[in-house]
């Protein structure tokens, strides 16, 4: 049947609903959009012509009707316009690509593996190559995909819309990897919204420009199966100690140029072997447009950020860091979106993945948009997020970004600003059971983690969700930094009037699976770097540096350190230029590198000091309430028949010749660490290598040493076998 003229003006005005009912062969009969042809003729796959179409609109609508012929199923379009002449298969000869069954999966929020389904899929259909694109946009009148293939012209590719869900779906013939598209999207009003970037493309243009590029999920070459067959592992039991990098400033290549994945991936994994630390953890790696965001303002959940590579070389980072037996831990974002036009913001014209209230769907701290988790297939997209990092990067842990505005529907917010929950309260129930169900899908359809950066007392964060808690397996311990960078800030002669800056932290160590955080957080926005917190002289300080971080690595908790830290970077952390690799000349810098570096050795080799990080029973104080001198004194256990651990610090820059100890049992003891010692820049003070525990007891313990304590330090006892 010949459309009509309204049909014909719906097509060239782009307000074609559903264009499979009007374009393609229907009745024996077939149209045609080719706004770019002169003429149009139907050939079979050898290039006989099987039906003339005539134009009947001017603008490029053609039809014509095979009367007593069979229509045929396969068959091209052969276009000329002048001496032009070209043949392309025709999108809406093709069938459906999804089924009832996505459109229920993802209307119950229970499309596990989302990114299969929808996105750009680069795929043979029905015997012809091409991409499948998929998208869901409930409330859009049309959504066409558009690219240089089609002149960005939404006439030309309307897509299929399916009857449930809000899914529309094309396959278009011809489109290969690395080809360049959005959404045209007309929304609920008919209004033209701005070009949208795919939600779920995997890989995108790297910014300022926004375009989604056919990619489809990473087919690498995974060399990491020693890495992912290992048995599951208790992480709680395990030492973790993650070096945290942001990957564009780590380091430079010649002219300050950024490195790639695939050329940083060697350097950083031999580095951070050599450094002893156990994962990496990168700030996000989503694709972001906006670079001093440092990630955490993502607009492609799906899609490595390109400033740095490929998907595949993505992919590559991945598998050299397992290659040297480093975790790879990213930054996760499900908190808030940007409100760019691009994105995901009012995507078909209403809000559709945020709340149209903004005082539940606005955060006014990052002028950014948040999640209306309430929304099974939002909460079914971000899930799918951290499904497909974990599943298809062999990415070993999520950190999740800023739970606490997730949890509290008054989140820095006024009175006024907020609407409270349905029993009147300030949680946000919906994204606390969105948080359930990440974490429950992480742990049953992964091997991976969990890790909650979250700031607040909500309680049993990192307890499973059928013990009543969120199902993080770790916390980042925000207190215990706060409240220890306060105490090293303090001049040593005032210390001891903030002595419980440094023990507090134990009274609440075990109600959470801790992580201690020396993060990018502490390094910017004015605050300085970790050796420019540190009292005193230059010599004082790098003292005070080493004895903190004894302090950290022997204290309860997993360690995480921001990149430069380890080697007392000066200058404030920037996104936009390298860490200052020349300092490791200078031997105090190289002597805090080589501290750290031992220090992980320890934590590792010295199962006391990570068995029992989550346990209260792998803690005991000797001396913590020596305020007077600045000291600190404690005892780490393991398991059974693991040698105890004696930790003992000494914050004043004073040395303590002759400072008794009581000790849990007598014989010789081994200094297994001292950071004062001559190779980290220090005095070369100390015990010779060992005490001996044979003096009367002392601090309730059955016996004692006496030793020499060296000034802004820690040492680190363990029995001699």
């Amino acid at each position: 049947m010949k459309p009509d003229d309204q049909t014909c003006e719906a097509i060239v005005r782009g307000r074609l609903s559903d264009p499979f009912r009007a374009l393609g062969i229907h009745d024996g009969a077939l149209t045609v959009f080719a706004p770019d042809a002169g003429e149009v003729t139907a050939v079979n796959a050898k290039g006989k012509p099987l039906l003339e179409l005539e134009r009947i609109h001017p603008e490029g609508v053609f039809h014509g009707e095979f009367g007593r012929k069979k229509a045929p199923a396969d068959y091209r379009l052969l276009c000329r316009a002048g001496e032009h002449e070209w043949t392309r298969e025709d999108p809406y000869r093709f069938g459906a690509l999804l089924g009832e069954m996505d459109e229920y999966l993802l209307a119950e929020g229970r499309h596990e593996e989302l990114w299969t389904r929808l996105g750009a899929h680069p795929t043979t259909h029905e015997g012809v190559e091409g991409t499948a694109f998929a998208v869901w946009a409930p409330n859009a009148r049309r959504v066409s995909v558009v690219g240089h293939f089609n002149a960005w012209d939404g006439r030309r590719h309307p897509m299929r819309r399916r009857l449930g869900g809000g899914l529309w779906e094309l396959f278009i013939p011809g489109i290969a990897r690395g080809e360049l598209y959005k959404y045209e999207i007309v929304g609920v009003h008919g209004e033209v919204l701005p070009l949208k970037a795919d939600p779920l493309s995997f890989r995108q243009e790297s910014a300022p420009a926004t375009g989604s590029i056919v990619e489809g999920p990473v087919k690498h070459d995974w060399q990491d199966d020693a890495w992912t067959d290992r048995p599951r592992q208790t992480a709680t039991e395990e030492p973790i100690s993650i070096y945290e990098v942001h990957l564009g400033s780590w380091r430079r290549g010649d002219g300050d140029t950024i490195l790639s994945y695939a050329e940083v991936g060697p350097l950083l994994a031999d580095y951070v072997a050599e450094m002893g630390f156990t994962h990496v953890e990168f700030l996000p790696l989503s694709e972001h447009p906006y670079t001093p965001s440092w990630g955490y303002q993502p607009i492609g959940l799906f899609a490595p950020t390109y400033r740095f590579g490929t998907p595949e070389e993505f992919a590559m980072l991945v598998d050299y860091l397992h290659g040297r037996g480093i975790g790879v831990i990213i930054d996760w974002v499900p908190a808030h979106f940007p409100s760019d036009e691009h994105g995901l913001a009012r995507f078909d014209g209403t809000a559709l993945y945020e709340h149209e209230d903004p005082r539940l769907g606005f955060h006014k701290d990052w002028n950014t948009l948040i999640y209306n988790f309430g929304r099974n297939e939002v909460a079914n997209f971000l899930r799918a997020s951290a499904l497909y990092w974990l599943n298809e990067f062999h990415v070993d842990a999520l950190r999740v970004d800023a739970v606490a505005s997730m949890l509290y529907l008054d989140y820095s917010r006024n009175d006024g600003e907020w609407i409270p929950n349905r029993f009147g309260g300030r949680e946000n129930l919906d994204a606390i059971d969105f948080l359930h169900g990440v974490n429950a899908r992480v742990a049953d359809r992964t091997r991976g983690m969990t890790i909650a950066e979250e700031s607040t007392a909500f309680p049993n964060v990192s307890r499973p969700v059928d013990q009543d808690g969120l199902g993080f397996d770790f916390k980042w311990n925000m207190g215990w930094m706060h409240d220890t960078l306060t105490y090293m800030a303090q001049d040593p002669i005032n210390r001891k009037y903030h002595h419980d800056k440094m023990t507090f932290g134990l009274h609440y160590a075990y109600s959470e699976n801790f992580v201690l955080p020396l993060s990018h957080d502490e390094v910017v926005h004015g605050k300085g770097s970790l050796i420019g917190k540190m009292p005193g002289d230059h010599w004082q300080r790098f003292a005070n540096l080493r004895a903190y971080f004894g302090w950290m690595w022997t204290h309860p908790g997993k360690k995480l350190l921001f990149m430069g830290g380890e080697f007392g970077q000066e200058r404030e952390w920037s996104h936009d230029r390298s860490l200052d690799w020349h300092l490791l000349d200078d031997p105090n810098h190289k002597g805090l590198q080589s501290l750290v570096r031992d220090l992980n050795g320890v934590y590792k080799s010295h199962p006391a000091l990570h068995a029992r990080d989550c346990d209260p029973a792998g803690f005991q104080w000797i001396d913590g309430g020596d305020a007077e001198n600045n000291v600190f004194s404690f005892l780490r256990l393991g398991a059974e028949g693991d040698l105890p651990v004696v930790v003992i610090c000494n914050m004043a820059p004073v040395l303590r010749e002759g400072f008794r100890v009581g000790m849990p049992q007598g014989g010789r003891w081994r200094e297994v660490f001292n950071s004062d010692a001559s190779q980290y820049g220090g005095t070369g003070s100390g015990n010779g290598g060992f005490v001996t525990a044979d003096g009367e007891g002392w601090h309730g313990r059955p016996v004692s040493t006496s030793l020499t304590l060296p000034p802004l330090s820690t040492l680190v006892l363990t029995p001699e076998t």
